[in-house]
């Protein structure tokens, strides 16, 4: 096995997942950094995946909506120092909408979820303020992978 001397980030996937009524879907954290904290649902690519079946897997774990990963759109690549305080850490957001109805189940490390008006979100976990912002702007919509 190859030892790099220069430090790897970790990375992760997060996905902005709306309804065609305005609502935003968000998990509430059970673990720390940010227990208890509202974010979006994502977490760690594992080492035998791409990132956009990180992306689907991490939705299904967190709230039990299954996606093919084609399905998603790419928002953004966030790399920001300091956007997680477990260390270096770069995410590649996703957005997906679903239809109204489609069912959803707190699971994996998420406390509970729920659905919140884009216009009315509570504070949240990390950068994924800004990166809802990204992906509820008109031309995220053209990032079609």
């Amino acid at each position: 096995m190859y030892t790099y001397e220069y430090p790897r980030p970790m990375l992760t996937a997060d996905c902005v997942v709306t309804r065609p009524d305005g609502m935003l879907l968000l998990v509430q954290r059970g673990r720390d950094p940010f227990r208890g904290c509202w974010a979006l649902p994502g977490g760690f690519m594992e080492m035998d995946e791409t990132i956009e079946h990180c992306a689907a897997r991490e939705l299904r774990e967190e709230t039990g909506i299954a996606v093919d990963p084609a399905a998603l759109t790419l928002v953004g690549v966030y790399s920001a120092p300091g956007r997680d305080p477990r260390g270096r850490t770069v995410t590649a957001a996703y957005r997906l909408e679903v239809p109204l109805g489609t069912p959803a189940t707190a699971g994996d490390d998420a406390a509970q979820l729920r659905w919140w008006p884009v216009d009315a979100l509570p504070p949240l976990a990390f950068d994924h303020r800004q990166i809802v912002a990204a992906a509820l702007r008109p031309a995220a919509a053209g990032n079609r992978l």
